[in-house]
C-alpha cells in the first residue's frame, strides 16, 4: 500500500481515519477519551480557527508543547488549514524557540502554558527576540497575557468559518508541499530545517507501519515526543493509518510508563533503549500487569543483545525491532523485519526500506536516495546543495558497514552528533551557547558514555586569565542557558585545546582523553 496515493495528504489521513474507525476510540489523555469521529471534528474545528487568523496555504505554525490531545489537534488543525507544522523542542529554552520562531517566520504559535515547572509564556516573552512574522499565539490553557489568545478564545474564533471553507482548503493541497519542516542544529550549531512533505510523510510511515506490524486497536503507549519524527510520525500518523489508540504520555517516568501499560492494556511501545532498559529495572516492575505488550521499536543507540533477550523472555513481548533514520530523510532509512533474529535486531537497524538506495562512500559514508529524502533546508540552498549531492544521494555524516544480507550497521559519526537518551546532541550548538559564558576564552565538547542515557556531553574547557570559574557554576549556567540534554555532564579544564595547523579542535585526541 502507497500511503501517498491512498490518503494524498495528511488531512486526507485525518478525514479518512475518521469515516473508517469513527466510534472506535482514538486518544486516551489522562480521563478524557476521543473516538475517531470526535477526533476528526476536532481537528476541524482548529483547522477553521487556523483560518479565522487569516492563515495562508504554506504559512508556517510552530507548536511548542509535550504530549498531548491538544498538541494533535492544534498540530493537524493548523496542517488541515494549510499550513506547515514546525514542531519545537519542548527542552528548548526561550531563546532556543525564538531561534527556530525566527528562522521558519512562523506566522502562528501554540504554546504551552507550564510544563516541567517552566512557563513556556514567560520563557518566550523573557528572550526578548525580536519575532515580526509571528501574528497569533495561542496558549493551550486557560490564561494566557493580554495580546496573545487562550485555546478556548482561538477555537470559539473559528465557529464563524463554515465548514466547506476547511474542506475546499484541504482538498487544494498539494501531496508534495511541504507538510512540515524539522529543525536540527547540525554539525555548524546554526538551526537548519529539513522540509518534508505530505506524500513523504504518509508513504514512510505506511511502510513503517507495515514493517512494524502495527494494527487496528493496537494501544500505542507514545513517549517518544510529538516534535520528533518518530513520536509524531511513527506515532500519531501511523495510529491514523491503522486505526490504532494513541495514548500520549507528555513526561517520561519508568513508574509513569507502567502504570499506562497495565490500566490501558498498551500493546505497542517504541522508545530508547533506556526506556526499555528503565522498565525491566524497575523494582515496582511485578506489580503491573505488562502481559499486553507485543511490538517494541528502538533504535537511536547501541541496542544491547541482552535487552532484546530480555524484552521477549522477561516480558514476553513478540516482536522486538531497530531501526535507522534521520531528519533528512524523513526520520527512517532502515529497519529490521519482523523475522529477523534477536542478534540481528541487536547488532545492526536492519535493511533499506522499500524505496530507498543506499550505499557506502569510499570513507563508509551512509548515502541515502529515494523517496523520503527531504525537499531540502528552508531557504537555505548553501546547506541543501552540502548535504544532498546533484544525483540525490543525501549524505548523512554517519558512518556504517553492511553485513552479507544488507542489514546495516553504524559504526561511527562524521558529524560530533551524540545521542543523549534519544536526543540527538550537536558539539557545534553547545560550544556556542557555552563560549557566550564571559569567564571562558575557549570550549569543546564531546559525548561520552553513560550507563543511563547511552552518552553524555563532556566539556574540555578554557578560563579566562584570572577567572575563577567551576565546574559546577558553568554546569548551572549552561541549564539556565540550554535544554538540559545538552548541558554536558562534567566539565574538564584544561590550558589550551589541542589544535591542528588550521586551527581546528582535535576532537579524537579529547575522545581519547575522556576518560580524565
Amino acid at each position: 500500500m502507497r500511503g501517498d496515493l491512498e490518503w494524498g495528504t495528511i488531512p486526507g489521513l485525518v478525514r479518512t481515519a475518521a469515516e473508517r474507525y469513527g466510534p472506535r476510540e482514538a486518544v486516551v489523555d489522562g480521563r478524557v477519551r476521543v473516538t475517531y469521529a470526535e477526533l476528526g471534528a476536532r481537528v476541524e474545528r482548529a483547522a477553521a480557527a487556523c483560518l479565522a487568523t487569516g492563515l495562508r496555504t504554506g504559512d508556517r505554525a510552530a507548536i511548542w508543547a509535550p504530549n498531548t490531545l491538544e498538541w494533535i489537534v492544534a498540530a493537524l488543525g493548523a496542517v488541515t488549514a494549510g499550513a506547515v507544522l514546525v514542531p519545537l523542542n519542548t527542552r528548548f529554552k526561550g531563546a532556543e524557540a525564538a531561534s527556530v520562531l525566527q528562522r521558519s517566520r512562523a506566522r502562528l504559535l501554540f504554546v504551552t502554558g507550564t510544563f516541567l515547572g517552566t512557563s513556556y509564556v514567560a520563557s518566550l516573552r523573557r528572550s526578548g527576540a525580536d519575532l515580526p512574522d509571528l501574528e497569533t499565539v495561542v496558549v493551550l490553557g486557560d490564561t494566557a497575557p493580554e495580546e496573545w489568545t487562550t485555546w478556548k478564545e482561538f477555537l470559539a474564533g473559528g465557529d464563524t468559518v463554515p465548514p466547506a471553507r476547511v474542506h475546499e482548503r484541504a482538498a487544494a493541497l498539494d501531496p508534495h508541499a511541504p507538510s512540515d519542516i524539522v529543525y536540527t542544529s547540525g554539525t555548524t550549531g546554526r538551526p537548519k530545517g529539513a522540509v518534508i512533505s505530505h506524500a513523504q510523510s504518509l508513504r514512510c510511515y505506511a511502510i513503517w507501519s507495515a514493517l512494524a506490524g502495527l494494527r487496528e486497536g493496537d494501544r500505542y503507549l507514545v513517549v517518544n515526543p510529538f516534535f520528533h519524527t518518530f513520536g509524531y510520525k511513527a506515532g500519531v500518523l501511523a495510529c491514523l493509518m491503522r486505526g490504532a489508540v494513541i495514548v500520549p504520555q507528555s513526561v517520561f517516568t519508568a513508574e509513569a510508563a507502567l502504570a499506562h501499560i497495565s490500566a490501558e492494556r498498551i500493546t505497542v511501545l517504541p522508545g530508547p533503549p533506556t526506556l526499555h532498559q528503565s522498565l525491566l529495572d524497575h523494582p515496582a516492575r511485578a506489580v503491573h500487569d505488562l502481559s499486553s505488550l507485543r511490538l517494541v521499536v528502538t533504535g537511536a543507540a547501541v541496542v544491547p543483545l541482552r535487552l532484546v533477550e530480555r524484552l521477549r523472555t522477561e516480558l514476553g513481548v513478540g516482536t522486538v525491532l531497530t531501526a535507522y533514520g534521520l531528519s533528512e530523510a524523513s526520520g527512517i532509512v532502515t529497519m529490521c523485519r519482523r523475522d529477523d533474529p534477536d542478534e540481528t535486531v541487536a547488532t545492526t537497524s536492519g535493511r533499506p526500506i522499500p524505496g530507498t538506495e543506499l550505499r557506502l562512500s569510499a570513507t563508509g559514508e551512509i548515502l541515502v536516495r529515494g523517496h523520503h529524502v527531504m525537499r531540502g533546508y528552508f531557504e537555505d540552498e548553501e546547506a541543501t546543495a552540502a548535504a544532498v549531492d546533484a544525483d540525490g544521494w543525501l549524505h548523512t555524516g554517519d558512518v556504517g558497514e553492511l553485513d552479507e544480507a544488507g542489514n546495516l550497521r553504524i559504526t561511527d559519526r562524521l558529524k560530533d552528533m551524540y545521542i543523549v537518551g534519544g536526543f540527538n546532541a550537536y558539539p557545534a550548538e553547545i560550544e556556542q551557547l557555552l563560549g557566550l559564558h564571559p569567564d571562558l576564552a575557549d570550549v569543546a565538547v564531546v559525548g561520552v558514555p553513560d550507563p543511563r542515557l547511552g552518552e553524555v556531553g563532556k566539556a574540555f574547557a578554557v578560563r579566562r586569565p584570572g577567572a575563577r570559574l567551576t565546574a559546577d557554576d558553568l554546569i548551572a549556567w549552561a541549564r539556565r542557558a540550554m535544554a538540559n540534554y545538552k548541558v554536558p555532564r562534567e566539565v574538564v579544564f584544561v590550558p589550551a585545546l589541542p589544535r591542528n595547523a588550521s586551527g581546528k579542535v582535535l576532537k579524537g585526541e579529547l575522545r581519547a582523553r575522556r576518560e580524565e
